[in-house]
């Protein structure tokens, strides 16, 4: 029965990873598997309707990325020329949102596969032997879930992914925690060990040869009651400090590095210096810990001193905000990564992860203690630094303040005052910013609440009616500068602040691209996708 038509599909949206459930299917299809012939594309590749394809997978991942993973099972079904049967649809948001894409009448008959395939295969996918259906009788084979990744799927398709050159890999699945604002619990469920690291390398490195990087996808490692033996694991397979590899036909060797991209656990840290003498001894980079709200302020900055005791200087963590916190909570827990870069002589980068419901379909949930303009400005702010907080204290200030106070009246700022900064603080020949900032100072606590919620009403593009609805002249006034600057203004405005910066050295938070922490919502609602605009939110990424 080989030598069928197999078709994976990953939605047209941004990510860092290939997608490691397709490149498992593709081994499961492929020439070490079923001998099938495996295509895989990237969002809605029309060149594949030519093709009669006897199955489709299509993989999702962020749940607000909704819109793109309907687009990629409405073409799964074109392509199976409205045959159901034949398209399987499977991954996080499906896991995460079931019932809403199961119960779409317009995907009916399309199997969604809400868990991780680690049933034999014909039971994981639902196969059904009485209809005969591709490879409904492997009910005994090894779990997909359980195969090596197929890395050459990647070569198929033109999308570059920032990360790469890298063993994909888990030494734990699941985790202890059982946070409200996480998808794991119900995506993996409670922690335990999987299969030997060692054996899942060693395979890789046999069929694909070897990879730089080690990145281990582990929720929470140091919960493990097998760290100390994970951790020896990966030193065995030479992911000691300063570990090169150089492939055959190089000169020159390239830096290897461990990765558990999502991050260790500072409630654990904190007990026991062992963890972090431990992690000190593979090629850590960057140690990654969470610093969900300001209630972690102990055990994180516990954490942060151990590690800089046991040489591990380069530290990246995530920060939840739009949760539980408010937008002080949120800098006090940035500001803090500054003193402890300046006190201790380390480099931390924080990645602002703005909280959404694991099973909403859009961005648009904005927490108790945050307002929807608040939210738009942050966007904004991390766009302009492409999502990193350095604890560079100069950067730091100048991108979010350096009080409460000066953070909470950046995110109060007009948008295209935020996003051009630069032109309005230094080159503006009106001087708007100054004369902004003279007419906020005028206003009260009552106003700036009630410009907060003007703000939040509706959308920049009716901003210009504000006005009509404010209760005061002060607001009236002042609500002109939030008004989206027109099109052709900015053209000029980064036209002539590219002439007047020429020579000048760009802002560098000095984090390579493949250690930045993945949010594929960064772009989303910001201050160029409110514009209608392509070429001009094209020009503005280049200039940022």
């Amino acid at each position: 029965m080989a030598n069928k038509n197999i078709l994976l599909i990953e939605p047209g949206y941004k990510n860092k990873y290939p997608p490691l459930g397709l490149m498992k299917i593709a081994q499961y299809h492929g020439p070490q598997g079923k001998n099938d012939r495996v295509r895989f594309i990237k969002g809605t590749d029309r060149s594949v309707l030519s093709e009669a394809w006897d199955r489709i997978y299509v993989t999702t991942l962020f749940s607000f990325e909704y819109r793109k993973t309907a687009q990629a099972i409405d073409f799964a079904l074109e392509v199976a020329n409205q045959q159901a049967d034949r398209v399987f649809v499977g991954g996080i948001a499906v896991s995460l949102m079931h019932e809403r894409f199961a119960s779409n009448t317009r995907w009916q008959g399309v199997r969604f596969i809400k868990e991780l395939l680690s049933d034999p295969p014909a039971i994981a996918l639902q196969l059904d032997e009485f209809a005969e259906e591709l490879y409904a009788d492997d009910i005994e084979g090894r779990p997909i879930e359980d195969l090596v990744p197929d890395y050459s799927i990647i070569d198929q398709i033109d999308y570059r992914y920032a990360v790469h050159d890298a063993y994909f890999a888990y030494t734990t699945r699941g985790c202890i925690r059982k946070c409200h604002f996480c998808g794991v619990p119900k995506l993996e469920g409670p922690q335990r060990d999987t299969e030997s690291l060692t054996a899942m390398v060693r395979a890789i490195e046999e069929l694909y040869g070897p990879k730089k990087d080690l990145i281990l996808m582990d929720n929470n490692v140091v919960a493990s009651p097998r760290f100390k033996e994970i951790i020896a694991e990966i030193r065995d397979l030479g992911f000691v400090p300063g570990a090169k590899l150089l492939r055959e036909g190089m000169k020159v060797p390239v830096q290897r590095r461990v990765d558990f991209n999502q991050g260790v656990d500072a409630r654990i840290l904190c007990k026991d210096p062992m963890y972090l003498r431990e992690l000190a001894t593979v090629c850590m980079k960057p140690l990654r810990i969470a610093f969900d709200h300001l209630g972690l302020k102990r055990p994180y900055e516990k954490a942060v001193r151990y590690a800089a005791e046991h040489g591990l200087t380069e530290l990246s963590n995530y920060m939840l905000y739009n949760f539980h916190d408010d937008p002080a909570d949120l800098f006090r827990r940035m500001r803090l990564n500054v003193s402890l870069n300046e006190e201790l002589g380390i480099r931390v980068w924080s990645f602002p992860m703005r909280y959404l419901p694991t099973d909403r379909p859009d961005r648009g949930h904005v927490g108790e203690k945050w307002s929807r303009y608040q939210l738009r400005s942050m966007q904004i702010i991390l766009q302009a630094t492409h999502g990193i907080v350095s604890g560079a204290p100069d950067f730091f200030k100048r991108a979010f303040g350096d009080t409460v106070e000066e953070f909470e009246r950046i995110l109060l700022l007009p948008h295209d005052f935020i996003f051009n900064r630069e032109w309005f603080e230094r080159f503006d020949p009106g001087e708007r910013l100054a004369e902004y900032r003279a007419e906020f100072a005028g206003l009260d606590d009552d106003q700036r609440t009630e410009l907060v919620n003007l703000l939040s009403s509706c959308a920049p593009s009716e901003f210009d009616g504000l006005a009509n609805h404010a209760t005061t002249s002060a607001l009236r006034k002042i609500l002109r500068f939030y008004v989206p600057v027109p099109t052709d203004e900015l053209y000029t405005i980064w036209e002539k602040q590219r002439e007047l910066t020429r020579g000048e050295a760009a802002a560098d938070a000095g984090l390579a691209e493949d250690e930045r922490v993945e949010d594929a919502g960064l772009d989303h609602e910001s201050a160029l996708d409110m514009r209608s605009d392509r070429k001009l939110k094209a020009h503005a990424r280049s200039v940022a």
